[in-house]
């Protein structure tokens, strides 16, 4: 069975254009007619029971049966109150929660089409969304209406916005599921029906929509959280990206549902300080965060401080080591890296703690290939950095979006990302492969530089960029953020400089230090290097 609003399905781009699909497992592939929604359900209770706890936050704990009930008795509002029908596309907006969390499950689960939206965003950036997507609905947080309230009336054509979290004052999505029945006929599709629409997190400019199925979700699953991640029911998941990011989703929605773990959500936004806290009240074995909490998270956590916690995930941007350093110093825990993208759903290169080797982001995860390849898409040998090229279960497919012909080429995935391999098969990030610094026939990493910078005391954050230069091409430019303690000077910009001759060879230094209150980061906490470029 098909959906049954085309708009998405005939946005896509034609299947010449796709990347090449493998499916290396046969657990991968979803049975001909399913609902993913109720696999995960009905995985996650086979695992554990309806009783085992599913969903907590400090005012409500939901079992695993108890969020099935109220999952369905959304859908009957989706459904019944808002006459929506399969393959209509639905808009997300609300800082991660319960509410946010059933809400997206009830989505997908009665047929329709998920777009998750960053909390943060205003109004011109949803009505950019809005204009793409064309939801026929927003659920949102009733705290952040206002910003939806002015793109929805900007773009008309949504039938309305309905706060999911209010049970009081007028209609809400909540108050609405109150009145129907916890029993709902899942609606049965074919494994590539559509599931959501993810936006980009704009870190090059314009974002674009990733079109992802039942089956790309699904089949995720059984790549880097069944090989790599490997929870289990006793696990307690927690974490900071937004549920509106993949990394997030599934992190800490969809990984956790299918090995039957329990998910915190907090009340509010963590600060570093409060997330340690809050890991040792609750109990976390599993955190997911970006490399500058952590780095954050390291003030305020000492070995021991939460003894329940064995695996902490990083991904969104590069790992510095000197990050990874200072948080198991400080934690007594490693940090699993991984690289994914949007695109692809989640992470397709990753090691596991017992196999992390220092400086590598680890090796493709079971279910993925991947290499390193010239301009040319020829292979380049072990050592020679080049573009990583990957394929899998999942790629890209964006929304009615040219730039398909720029990510899919021959079948493979292009993420955009400088690599090198070793002979041992692990994977050595070096850049964006447009943020590549060629200074006098020089290739530099700008992360490596970041790395040394991160080891000086006085440095808080920082990012390095390549400056147009007229003698070397180049110059390498590094912007910096000082700790309370610093400030800035033209005898700390020499310092800076002479640090990073210590650790790299001489011409990686910056040749240009400037000090910055902020950086500018996306709601991930990706770093936005195209907007330093652009000062």
């Amino acid at each position: 069975m098909i959906q049954v609003d085309p708009f998405v399905r005939q946005q896509l781009p034609l299947t010449s254009a796709w990347p090449v699909l493998d499916f290396q497992f046969p657990e991968m592939q979803t049975p001909s007619t399913c609902n993913l929604i109720d696999l995960l359900f009905d995985r996650a209770i086979g695992i554990a029971g309806e009783d085992h706890v599913f969903l907590r936050s400090p005012s409500r704990t939901l079992t695993y049966g108890q969020a099935r009930a109220r999952v369905n008795q959304i859908s009957h509002v989706l459904v019944n109150q808002f006459q929506l029908v399969s393959g209509n596309r639905v808009l997300l907006r609300g800082l991660n929660s319960i509410d946010m969390a059933l809400s997206w499950l009830a989505i997908v689960k009665s047929g329709m089409i998920a777009v998750g939206t960053m909390p943060l965003l205003r109004a011109k950036e949803l009505g950019d969304i809005i204009a793409k997507a064309k939801p026929q609905l927003a659920l949102c947080q009733e705290s952040l209406l206002s910003e939806l309230h002015t793109a929805h009336a900007q773009t008309p054509t949504m039938r309305g916005v309905i706060p999911f979290d209010s049970y009081s004052g007028g209609s809400s999505v909540n108050k609405l599921a109150n009145e129907q029945s916890t029993q709902f006929d899942a609606f049965a599709l074919s494994g590539d029906a559509i599931a959501m629409l993810a936006f980009t997190s704009g870190t090059t400019g314009l974002p674009k929509a990733a079109v992802h199925s039942y089956r790309d979700i699904w089949s995720s699953c059984w790549a880097w959280p069944h090989h790599v991640l490997r929870a289990n029911a006793n696990d307690v998941v927690m974490g900071s990206p937004p549920l509106a990011f993949t990394f997030g989703l599934g992190g800490l929605l969809i990984y956790p549902m299918f090995e039957a773990c329990s998910i915190y959500f907090p009340d509010q936004a963590y600060t570093p300080e409060k997330m340690v806290e809050l890991m040792k009240q609750v109990g976390c074995t599993i955190c997911y965060t970006a490399p500058t909490f952590y780095r954050q998270m390291a003030n305020f956590i000492q070995p021991g401080l939460v003894p329940s916690l064995r695996i902490c995930v990083s991904a969104g941007e590069v790992l510095p080591i000197a990050t990874r350093d200072l948080w198991h110093k400080a934690s007594g825990v490693d940090i699993m890296d991984g690289i994914g993208a949007t695109e692809m759903f989640h992470i397709f290169i990753s090691s596991p703690p017992d196999q992390l080797i220092p400086g590598a982001i680890g090796k493709v995860v079971p279910g993925y290939v991947a290499k390193i390849v010239d301009d040319e898409g020829i292979q380049v040998p072990n050592g020679v950095v080049g573009q990583l090229v990957v394929r899998g279960p999942t790629g890209c497919k964006y929304l009615s979006d040219e730039r398909q012909s720029k990510y899919v080429r021959d079948g493979w995935n292009y993420p955009g990302d400088a690599f090198k391999q070793d002979d041992d098969g692990y994977f050595y990030f070096q850049s964006r492969a447009d943020d590549m610094i060629i200074t006098s026939g020089y290739n530099v990493g700008g992360p490596e530089v970041e790395d040394a910078l991160l080891k000086h005391p006085a440095v808080s954050e920082c990012a390095v960029i390549g400056k147009p230069d007229a003698e070397r091409g180049m110059i390498i430019k590094a912007i910096c953020v000082l700790r309370a303690s610093h400030t800035p000077s033209p005898e700390l910009v020499k310092q800076l400089q002479d640090h990073v001759k210590a650790f790299l060879a001489p011409y990686k230094y910056p040749r240009e230090i400037d000090f910055a209150p902020t950086l500018p980061r996306t709601e991930t906490g990706k770093l936005q290097r195209f907007k330093l470029r652009q000062t």
